[in-house]
């Protein structure tokens, strides 16, 4: 009798456990991914989603609606005091949340508050502040200032800037990937195109230091460096103001070598305005604005102004034509019209009267009481007629001489009378 077979079951799958579902902040890097958002909008959305979590206590966005984001943006509007844009800003990220990630229509989250955002007017700097600016730069600092002020690029869009994209041939750089992902062509300040060609060869050693390290790779968008492999080690990619340390990329994990970050252009924008003294909220952006205006102010189109700056809507080109001439749209103010008098000048003060020779230097200083009375001066003197001429008449010259001497005494004696 043979023992029975045992068959040996197949091994169960309830200890397996199921895969896990994606996390909420997962799932909105997935959605924003997916429509190619920036990755700096990827961080600040995730971020304010964070925020709005914890501010209900960590419960879970499914949970709440639209009573839960006016309280969360009333807190940031009276608690935090935020400016306008950070509100809406917040609001947008909560919107995208509910409506790709939740599937929320946006009808279902009823009325969401949406902040007025106020008109501003650009500060702008002229030529000769820019000029006391520049003095306070120095090397690459320098030339990314010149740069921003001659293209009008936005920060982000130098610091992104590959070395294929600057056309010295033509005087051209291409901006690549600009707001709302659109390219345009901007000119290249004749004045930098030396001082950028050093920099390139200063960005082609560093490349080549880093290759011989094991390193050299750099970020390319989309699917580039899966469509055409070892390219995000070409040289024509790297970035034109590299950074001076090597980082991690945070979504491929990769350690190469970045642009540099915007923290440190600006500090150093920040250092030169207070040391050249001027009394102006001066920012990277500031520098755009400038180039604006003054394109405008030497006579420029404005069409070809908003094709420099990459907007899309001309009204967004319009605003700095409030800021040209001398006033807004280069109205002349009313009182620059008028004959303004001007003060009464004060008269002289009276010149010292001269001694003669001879004469005892006596300065009457009145007293208290005393008025000052002025000794009356004869009306000829003895010592002004010639002597050097033979008089004609001999006996008028002594009838003269005589009367004169008598004026003289009278003149004596009535001043003691009037003294005593």
């Amino acid at each position: 009798m043979t023992a029975p077979s045992t068959i040996t079951p197949p091994p169960s799958t309830s200890h397996v456990a199921p895969p896990r579902a994606p996390e909420l902040l997962d799932q909105l890097r997935n959605e924003i991914r997916l429509r190619h958002y920036s990755i700096r909008t990827e961080q600040t959305y995730a971020d304010w989603v964070i925020r709005y979590v914890r501010f209900h206590g960590l419960r879970h966005p499914s949970e709440m609606g639209a009573p839960e984001i006016n309280a969360f943006l009333t807190h940031l509007a009276v608690e935090r005091n935020v400016a306008a844009s950070t509100q809406n800003q917040a609001l947008s990220a909560l919107v995208f949340l509910y409506k790709h990630v939740l599937r929320n229509d946006l009808g279902d989250l009823g009325e969401v508050v949406r902040a007025k955002r106020p008109k501003r007017l650009p500060v702008v700097l002229s030529a000769a502040e820019v000029e006391r600016l520049l003095v306070h730069f120095s090397g690459v600092r320098q030339l990314m200032v010149l740069l921003l002020y001659g293209t009008g690029m936005r920060i982000i869009e130098l610091l992104r800037l590959r070395v294929k994209d600057v056309d010295f041939e033509n005087n051209t750089i291409i901006v690549r990937d600009g707001k709302g992902e659109k390219d345009r062509a901007v000119p290249l300040p004749r004045s930098t195109a030396q001082r950028l060609r050093d920099q390139i060869e200063r960005v082609r050693q560093l490349h080549q230091q880093d290759l011989r390290d094991g390193f050299g790779t750099v970020h390319l968008p989309y699917a580039l460096e899966r469509k055409y492999p070892n390219t995000n080690k070409a040289f024509h990619w790297q970035y034109v103001f590299p950074s001076p340390t090597m980082s991690v990329d945070p979504r491929s994990g990769r350690k190469q070598r970045h642009h540099v970050f915007e923290s440190v252009l600006q500090e150093s924008i920040r250092n030169a305005v207070v040391k050249s003294g001027i009394n102006k909220d001066v920012h990277a952006h500031t520098f755009r604005h400038s180039f604006a205006t003054n394109l405008l102010v030497s006579g420029a189109d404005i069409r070809t102004v908003q094709e420099l700056l990459g907007h899309n809507d001309i009204r967004t080109t319009q605003i700095y034509t409030h800021v040209v001439k001398s006033g807004p749209n280069g109205v002349i103010s009313p009182a620059d019209r008028l004959a303004i008098p001007s003060p009464p000048t004060p008269p002289p003060p009276p010149e010292p009267v001269a001694v003669r020779e001879g004469e005892a230097a006596r300065t009457a200083t009145p007293g208290p009481s005393t008025p000052a009375i002025e000794a009356p001066q004869p009306k000829c003197d003895v010592s002004d007629l010639p002597t050097t001429k033979k008089p004609r008449w001999p006996w008028r010259e002594g009838l003269r001489r005589v009367a004169c001497a008598l004026i003289a005494l009278l003149g004596v004696k009535l001043l003691r009378g009037h003294n005593a």
